[in-house]
């Protein structure tokens, strides 16, 4: 079973098994997935880390698969049912829906009528009928009436015989197949409000009277019509067009019909099994199959809208970072004034203070003031703004203190304070300022994020950062396991400094768990800083392995060994004397000359151990030691007066940065204190299927304003060169019109599909 676990693996990442056996067995004996794809190139022959991921959730999902397998094998056979043939069946069973279908008719259940009516004697007769066609059923059910069993007339025992086919066409593995098929194929998603629900349910108002194509369905809608269902507001249920109840009854019932043999040729009991075809239809399999496929579409969304928060999280932690320079961090407030912290180039907590230039105190020469100061005494660089309430007003006053004091050479930028709260009050920020004020050390993460996004957004947890969509609405465990993932490899991508990095950030470096990540820190504080690799060996617990999957992504920088600052691993430094040798340089000579690096053929240093694609990144960091894969810092600039959505007008071009995306486009904060959206229709003059491949979170783009509806605080932006603003709104059509199509101009994304037609229109 394992050697078919490893085939169907190789086939769904397009790998060989070869490399699918070798990357499992890595990963059986404590690899992770950042140390596979960096330093064990040759074991699997290249395979990259989204490769791995996928490798290792389908692993995952396949064991869980024969675990279910052996579990359900057990069962059948401790109820001694397990034929030859159902054993081949459930062996073959490739997903997890095939083996619960097979296993259905077997599975421990409540005492049903069927089974009663078992109990009474009446399978020969559901059997007899449904394979003696030409018997008349009341005059074979009068054979089997019996008081004394619960069949007090024939009438009683045509019941229970129809309750027995009832069962038995339910349970078919095959037909459930092949409606499930059916339905997913041809069936619609209805929704509608619930009476009475209207004011609690106005958020969900575009769903009152919805329906689009099951399988089309993408997955922010699929999530809005099951929060509607889960607050009581909605009602879902399956069709296949608006006159019908349950879809397409008489094609569904024919399959069932088909399935057992049951025709309309005139004979006696050719009614009665139609009628019982029917009520299976309706009342089990119907039933059974818009509960699984209605979980289906849920299950899909799910893992949709985690895949997103997943790749927009990736985004957010890998972007530009502003490097070593002081930064003053302001946390905008009113009435609470604004909380000011300094941090130097390396993150200490310099100084701190509160301003209140903003209503009711209205302090602002004061505020400049204080701000003049610690900017002057301290040589910050750079004022880091968060985003939240005030901010825009923040952003003025930093700029008059720029015009005021330009001998500054201030810059000021407005960051995300996604999660900075979460932080401020953590356990972690009590540990690190246990005298600071929580509000305090809410402007410190924001002059941190600044200078390292990554560093400082591992403290939190990657939930509270908000940019998925719908995320309390997903498994919270697959959520929490798919970030983790991110977050592990976005900080192996970059590597950590050895002497800076906080207990937080080893922690998600490979190989090193959360005790070890604290004895680290504590040996850097009773013995100063590292010097080389080589002392990780002495940190008490960190054996053999740790020290294998985390010394390559952990780096020294200025010690003893100028390669540990680089992405060469220790096992690897043989090669490297061997590189010296050849070149006939020191290491600190042949570091950065990439004209005679360049020259090298790796294919002169290879042994047994290492091959060409661990040579050829050797050789690369050479050229570029600890190169760091983020992007050069840049950011937007808000245009000045425009502060709030009333100040927002159709055919205002602005600059932004993108904090979301979506699968239906993307989020741009504009400096509003309200992200405006650019649909997926409005990203680029040409046809766009995936966001992300326009704009990423953290991106600075320029948006024109198409529609502002203040009400709903919904802003329409487009990225397309000559968009027109939308016209005044035209009335909605009446409710109760079916959508025929799930396009996205007939889909109920909001107030802003109107604007969203026009622009497709353009």
């Amino acid at each position: 079973m394992t050697q078919t676990i490893n085939q169907r693996i190789a086939q769904q990442i397009g790998a060989r098994e070869a490399q699918v056996v070798a990357a499992v067995q890595l990963l059986d004996q404590g690899a992770t997935v950042p140390f596979i794809a960096r330093y064990r190139k040759e074991v699997t022959d290249g395979l990259d880390d989204t490769q791995l991921r996928g490798l290792e959730e389908r692993l995952r999902y396949l064991r869980e698969l024969e675990e279910r397998r052996t579990a359900i094998l057990n069962s059948v056979a401790e109820q001694d049912k397990l034929t030859p043939a159902l054993k081949q069946d459930l062996l073959a069973a490739d997903s997890k829906t095939r083996l619960e279908d097979l296993y259905l008719p077997y599975k421990p259940k409540r005492r049903t009528r069927a089974q009663i009516a078992r109990e009474a004697g009446l399978a020969p007769l559901a059997l007899g009928l449904l394979q003696t066609p030409g018997q008349t059923p009341k005059f074979a059910a009068a054979a089997f009436v019996d008081p004394e069993k619960g069949v007090a007339d024939a009438v009683a025992a045509l019941d229970g015989a129809r309750q027995i086919l009832m069962e038995h066409f339910a349970e078919d593995a095959g037909l459930l197949g092949a409606l499930r098929d059916y339905l997913w194929r041809n069936a619609w998603v209805q929704s509608r409000g619930v009476d009475g629900q209207e004011a609690a349910g106005a958020k969900f108002a575009d769903y009152a009277d919805y329906r689009e194509a099951l399988r089309q369905i993408p997955s922010h809608r699929a999530l809005a019509l099951f929060r509607g269902r889960n607050a009581g507001v909605l009602r879902l249920n399956l069709t296949m067009d608006a006159e019908e109840a349950t879809p397409s009854a008489s094609v569904c019932e024919s399959m069932v019909a088909r399935r057992f043999g049951v025709a309309d040729q005139g004979r006696a009991a050719d009614g009665w099994l139609r009628e019982t075809v029917r009520l299976a239809w309706r009342v089990k399999l119907f039933t059974h199959l818009e509960t699984a496929l209605l979980g289906a579409l849920r299950e899909n969304a799910e893992v949709e809208a985690i895949q997103v928060f997943a790749r927009n999280l990736h985004d957010l932690l890998l972007a530009a970072p502003a490097g070593h320079k002081t930064v003053i961090g302001l946390d905008p407030g009113l009435r609470t004034g604004v909380k000011t912290a300094v941090v130097d180039a390396t993150g200490k907590l310099l100084d701190t203070a509160a301003i209140y230039p903003h209503a009711p105190r209205n302090d602002w020469d004061g505020a400049i003031a204080v701000l003049a100061r610690l900017a002057q005494s301290h040589h910050a660089a750079l004022i880091s703004i968060g985003n939240g309430t005030a901010s825009r007003e923040t952003e003025r006053l930093a700029a008059d203190l720029m015009r005021r004091h330009p001998e500054l050479n201030l810059q000021k930028i407005v960051v995300s304070e996604a999660g900075a709260s979460v932080y401020s009050a953590s356990q972690l920020a009590a540990d690190e300022f246990p005298a600071l004020d929580v509000s305090l050390r809410g402007a410190v993460s924001i002059a941190r994020r600044l200078q390292d996004p990554l560093a400082e957004l591992v403290k939190i947890d990657p939930k509270a950062i908000g940019v998925g969509q719908y995320q309390h609405d997903v498994s919270q465990i697959e959520l929490a396991r798919a970030l983790d993932a991110v977050v592990e490899d976005c900080v192996n991508a970059v590597g950590v400094d050895l002497n800076t990095a906080s207990e937080p950030l080893l922690t998600r470096v490979s190989g090193v768990t959360r005790s070890l990540a604290k004895k680290i820190v504590e040996f850097r504080n009773q013995h100063g800083a590292f010097r080389d690799r080589q002392q990780l060996r002495k940190i008490p617990r960190l054996g053999d392995k740790a020290f294998e999957q985390a010394a390559g992504f952990l780096r020294i920088a200025n010690g003893d060994n100028p390669l540990d600052a680089s992405g060469v691993h220790p096992e690897a430094y043989p090669v490297v004397q061997r590189i010296l040798g050849r070149a006939g340089r020191e290491i600190k000579q042949l570091i950065g000359d990439a004209f005679r690096l360049r020259a090298l053929d790796p294919r002169h240093f290879t042994d047994e151990t290492f091959g060409v694609p661990t040579v050829s990144d050797i050789l690369q960091e050479l050229e570029k030691p600890g190169r760091d894969p983020r992007p050069q810092f840049k950011t937007a600039v808000f245009r000045e007066g425009v502060e709030t959505l009333k100040d927002l007008q159709p055919g205002m071009t602005l600059e932004g940065v993108v904090t979301n995306v979506t699968n239906f486009g993307a989020f741009v904060d504009v400096g509003v204190h309200q992200d405006g959206l650019v649909h997926i229709s409005a990203l680029a003059n040409t046809f766009v299927k995936d966001p992300r491949a326009v704009v990423k979170a953290g991106d600075v783009v320029t948006v024109t304003v198409v529609d502002v509806d203040e009400k709903r605080r919904r802003i329409a932006l487009t990225m397309r060169r000559g968009d027109q603003p939308a016209a005044p709104k035209q009335d909605k059509p009446p409710r109760g019109k079916p959508r025929q199509s799930p396009s996205a101009k007939q889909s109920p994304d909001g107030a802003m599909a109107a604007a969203f037609a026009k622009l497709r229109k353009g």
